[in-house]
Formats: C-alpha cells, sequence, structure tokens
C-alpha cells in the first residue's frame, strides 16, 4: 500500500463573530489534510490552531510538509503508532497540525475497513451525550438575541463566554432568554481568584452548572483556591493541554477539559481520557472553532465524556464538509450512514 498526502489552507466564515475575553474572530482558519491510498481511499482532518499555544497556520503548514513525509514513508493508515511516533520525533510539539494528521489517518484506516470510527475505537453509539452551544461575547442585547436564537433552534445547553465587567448583567439576560436551558460558563482565563470565587456565588443562584478556566492557567495555586472556596465545580481548559497535565489538574479542578488540537489527535485524547479518569476527574471534550473534518472526529469520542463542547462547526455560517449528525446539539452516532468519521462534502 502507498498513501499520498496534500494539505490547503482554507477560511471558513463565522456565522457570527465570536469574542472571548482575549479577542474577536470572524472567520475560522484552518487547515485541511488529505491523506489518499492507492485504492482512491481518502481521510480527512484538519488543524484549528491557536495563538494561545504557540501554533498558528503559518507554523502548522511549515512542519505539516516532514509530517506528511513520514506518513508517505511508513505508507500505511493502520500504522498510527509508528506514524505518531515518528512524527512527533520530526515536529515536535505542535498539536494542531499532529491532530489534523492523526484525525486523517483515523478516518482512512476506518473507511478502509468499512466501519465508522466509533466502531474502530470499540466505542458503544447508544452512550451519546448532548454538546453545549457557544454564546460568544456581545454587548448584552445582542447576547441575548443570541441566546433565543439557540434556545430556538432547539439547543438545551449553552456555554456562555464571560470575562468583561458586565459578567453578572450578561448571566441574567441569558437566564431570562433560556429560563429552561443547562449553562456552562468560559471565563477563558479572565478572573482573578478572588473575583472568581465571588462569581461562583451568583452564578450558582442563576442555575449556572460549573465554570471553565476561572483564572489564568500559569496560577494554579488560585484555580485550587477557587476550586475550595468557590460555589461550584470547576474545569480546567487552558490548565490541561497534554498528558502531563492530567496530574495537577486533579489538585486543582474537577472537570479537565481536552481537546484534539492540544492533544495532537485522537490517540492522544484518548489517553489523556483514561488519566483524567484515573486522577478521579470527568472529562469534558472540546474544541476550536472549525471545520466538521475536525469537529466530527471528536464526536466519535462522546461515548467516553462526561461533557461535550463540539460546537465548533455549528458556529461556522459555511462549510465544506458534513459530518456526524447532531440534531439539536445530540450527538447521534448511530445516525451515522458512512465509515470513518463520516465526513464527506455534501452532493
Amino acid at each position: 500500500m502507498s498513501l499520498t498526502c496534500e494539505f490547503e489552507r482554507v477560511s471558513l466564515p463565522l456565522e457570527h463573530d465570536f469574542t472571548i475575553s482575549r479577542g474577536t474572530q470572524s472567520t475560522a482558519e484552518n487547515v485541511l489534510v488529505r491523506i489518499e491510498d492507492d485504492r482512491g481511499r481518502v481521510g480527512v482532518g484538519a488543524a484549528a490552531p491557536s495563538a494561545r499555544y504557540a501554533e498558528t497556520i503559518p507554523t502548522v503548514e511549515a512542519v505539516l510538509p516532514d509530517l506528511l513525509a513520514v506518513v508517505e514513508s511508513v505508507g500505511d493508515p493502520h500504522a498510527i503508532q509508528r506514524i505518531e511516533r515518528e512524527g512527533r520525533a520530526a515536529v515536535g510539539d505542535n498539536g494542531a497540525a499532529l491532530c489534523a494528521v492523526d484525525v486523517a489517518l483515523h478516518d482512512l484506516a476506518a473507511t478502509c475497513l468499512g466501519v465508522p470510527l466509533y466502531r474502530y475505537l470499540g466505542l458503544d453509539p447508544g452512550r451519546t451525550i448532548t454538546t453545549s452551544f457557544t454564546i460568544g461575547l456581545d454587548d448584552t442585547g445582542r447576547m441575548r438575541e443570541k441566546t433565543a436564537e439557540a434556545v430556538a433552534a432547539g439547543y438545551p445547553i449553552l456555554k456562555v463566554k464571560l470575562g468583561t465587567d458586565r459578567d453578572r448583567e450578561i448571566v441574567s439576560a441569558v437566564r431570562e432568554a433560556a429560563p429552561e436551558a443547562t449553562i456552562r460558563v468560559d471565563a477563558n482565563e479572565a478572573w482573578t481568584p478572588r473575583e472568581a470565587v465571588h462569581n461562583t456565588e451568583w452564578l450558582a443562584e442563576h442555575g449556572v452548572e460549573f465554570v471553565e478556566q476561572p483564572v489564568p492557567a500559569d496560577n494554579p495555586e488560585g484555580m485550587a483556591f477557587v476550586r475550595e472556596h468557590g460555589a461550584l465545580p470547576i474545569a480546567a481548559d487552558e490548565s490541561c493541554v497534554r498528558l502531563s497535565d492530567v496530574p495537577q489538574v486533579a489538585e486543582i479542578a474537577d472537570i479537565a477539559t481536552i481537546k484534539l488540537t492540544k492533544a495532537g489527535g485522537i490517540r492522544e485524547t484518548v489517553r489523556m481520557i483514561h488519566a483524567a479518569r484515573a486522577e478521579g476527574l470527568a472529562v469534558m471534550l472540546g474544541c476550536m472553532v472549525g471545520s466538521t473534518a475536525l469537529l466530527s472526529a471528536g464526536a466519535h469520542l462522546a461515548p467516553l465524556l462526561d461533557y461535550a463542547d463540539l460546537d465548533g462547526a455549528l458556529l461556522l455560517g459555511e462549510d465544506r464538509y458534513t459530518g456526524v449528525p447532531m440534531p439539536e446539539g445530540e450527538i447521534d452516532l448511530a445516525g451515522l450512514d458512512r465509515p470513518g468519521t463520516g465526513v464527506h462534502e455534501p452532493e
């Protein structure tokens, strides 16, 4: 067997500008990876790099030739362990690029066997969960409108971005527009530890389920303080990048937020999920804003999760691909009628 690889940069428009405490984006900049075998079967993955983790589109494009050279040299989509080992040796800690290639390999390997990825991984499609839908920062009235739109679209779980001087006003507006919804909030490192503890008290009064990354990742003592004194469970996202972070996360949070892009692909993500379980943590799989070529792969891991935040492709105005069905946020693995990740270009 032989493999041929290619990649391209794509700019995907968002339905609405997406703002968090660190900045705003109106497009999702991704790099798509395609790996094709000598029988014309194709695996697709995508890189959605974040400057927060020292990766950009140019850094992904810079390392992909060396990484894809490893794939072509090995020439076997089922040799994922070897490709991962040699790929990491070749390009180092470039999670987004590694992720794009790993996802494409898993897509191709499962496609070659004629099975969906969840079955390739031995997972139970009946144990599914519902993803949250993110309400990005905006003026308060617009956030209320976006919330009403999400509720009307049937999304029962909302994740609200915070990190402003009007956070309390925002949460009140969102709760007013979504009185029955499950609400989670994400401060993206914007608060001090004492602010976070205070905020959890009124957030609890609004029925918020948990708070994600309330304080900067470089302040683990602050995270631990919030966990000990706050009124809500704490999820660690920016504090939980790689496998070696998991033991410390268990000391400072209740939930590990793991992402394919941070971990470098499916294999490392699964290792992180099991490590988090061993440490007594609940697990949420999160995402970057990006193509279904990436997000659909994450959806196949739903049977391993407590929580899902896999709405990155749902926030797009246009996407080249479709994949795992997510009606009203429910990850419907059993409804997938294609092998691999299920990603394909609509006819």
